[in-house]
C-alpha cells in the first residue's frame, strides 16, 4: 500500500469518525424535537415560560413552570464550577511545578481514580454523609449546597487532568525565556503559564460545567427535589434532569411531551454555552499579555 493511498484511508476513516460523531449529536436533537413536538402542535410550549409552577398531576390547574428547574440547574451548575475550576486547576499547578514526581504520579493516578467513580456512589455518600453534616449546620440536609458540593468532587478531576495537560503543552522556549529575565517561580506561572494554557484550562471548566449541567443521579439524591427559586444555600431544589428522571416513567402524553421539552431547552443552554466559549476564544487577542 503506497503512502499517499494510506493517507487517503486514513483521511477517510477520520472524517468518518467526525462524521458519526456530529451525526450523533444531530440525532439526539432530532430525538428531542420529536418528542416535544405535540407540545409545539398545541402551543403548550409557552406553559414551560408562563406557569409559575410546575404541579403536572393537579387535577384543577395542572401547570408546567420549567423555570424554577431551568433556575436550579444552572445554580447547582455555577456553584459547583466555582468550587471546583479553583482546586482543580491550582491542583494542576501544584502537580506540574511544585510536587515531586513519585508524588505527582500518585497524585495523577488518584484523580483518574476518583474520575472514575460512578455518579450513583457520590449520591450515596453525599446523601448518607454529606446531608446529615449539613443538615446539623442548618436543616433540610437536602439542599442547592449538597447538589453542589458533590458535583463540585464529581467535575474536579476533569477540570485537574485537562488543566495539567494544558499547563504542560506550553512551549518550553517561553518558560526558558521568561527564566533568562529572571522571572520567579510564582510570577512566571501567573504571567507567561497561565496566559499561555488557558485555551485549555478553559476548555476543561466548559467541559467539566458540560457534565455538572447533565448530571441526574447524584444531584437526584441530594438536591431535595423541590421545584422552587432558593432563596438560599440551605433550600431544596429540582434541575431539570431530575424532574426529568422522576417523571418520565408516569408521565401522561401532554407531560411527556414538555418534559422532552424541558430536555431539549437543556440541550440548547448547553449548546449556547458551548458556542460562547467558541466564540470568546476566536475573538480574543492574538497578542501576549505583559509580564510587568
Amino acid at each position: 500500500m503506497s503512502r499517499s493511498h494510506a493517507d487517503r484511508v486514513v483521511e477517510a476513516g477520520l472524517g468518518l469518525t467526525a462524521l458519526l460523531s456530529g451525526g450523533t449529536l444531530l440525532l439526539i436533537v432530532w430525538f428531542l424535537f420529536e418528542g416535544a413536538k405535540p407540545a409545539l402542535d398545541f402551543g403548550m410550549l409557552g406553559h414551560l415560560f408562563g406557569d409559575g409552577k410546575w404541579q403536572p398531576g393537579s387535577v384543577r390547574d395542572p401547570q408546567f413552570g420549567v423555570m424554577s428547574m431551568l433556575i436550579g440547574s444552572l445554580l447547582v451548575t455555577g456553584l459547583s464550577i466555582l468550587l471546583a475550576a479553583p482546586a482543580g486547576v491550582l491542583s494542576a499547578i501544584f502537580l506540574s511545578f511544585y510536587s515531586p514526581a513519585r508524588l505527582a504520579r500518585g497524585h495523577r493516578r488518584l484523580l483518574e481514580l476518583l474520575a472514575a467513580v460512578p455518579s450513583v456512589v457520590f449520591g450515596f455518600w453525599g446523601l448518607t454523609v454529606l446531608v446529615p453534616a449539613i443538615d446539623r449546620l442548618h436543616p433540610p440536609g437536602q439542599s442547592l449546597l449538597a447538589a453542589a458540593l458533590v458535583l463540585s468532587l464529581m467535575i474536579l478531576p476533569t477540570i485537574a487532568l485537562t488543566s495539567v495537560s494544558a499547563l504542560q503543552a506550553v512551549p518550553v522556549a517561553q518558560l526558558q525565556a521568561a527564566a533568562a529575565l529572571g522571572i520567579g517561580r510564582p510570577r512566571l506561572i501567573w504571567s507567561v503559564v497561565l496566559p499561555a494554557a488557558w485555551n485549555g484550562v478553559g476548555a476543561g471548566i466548559l467541559l467539566a460545567a458540560a457534565r455538572a449541567i447533565g448530571e441526574t443521579m447524584a444531584v437526584m439524591m441530594v438536591c431535595g427535589n423541590i421545584a422552587q427559586i432558593p432563596a438560599s444555600l440551605f433550600d431544596p431544589v429540582r434541575p431539570v434532569t431530575a424532574t426529568i428522571a422522576l417523571e418520565m416513567g408516569y408521565a401522561s402524553a401532554a407531560h411527556k411531551s414538555l418534559l422532552y421539552a424541558a430536555g431539549l431547552l437543556l440541550v440548547l443552554v448547553t449548546g449556547a454555552l458551548i458556542c460562547g466559549m467558541a466564540f470568546r476564544r476566536q475573538t480574543e487577542t492574538s497578542l501576549p499579555r505583559s509580564w510587568s
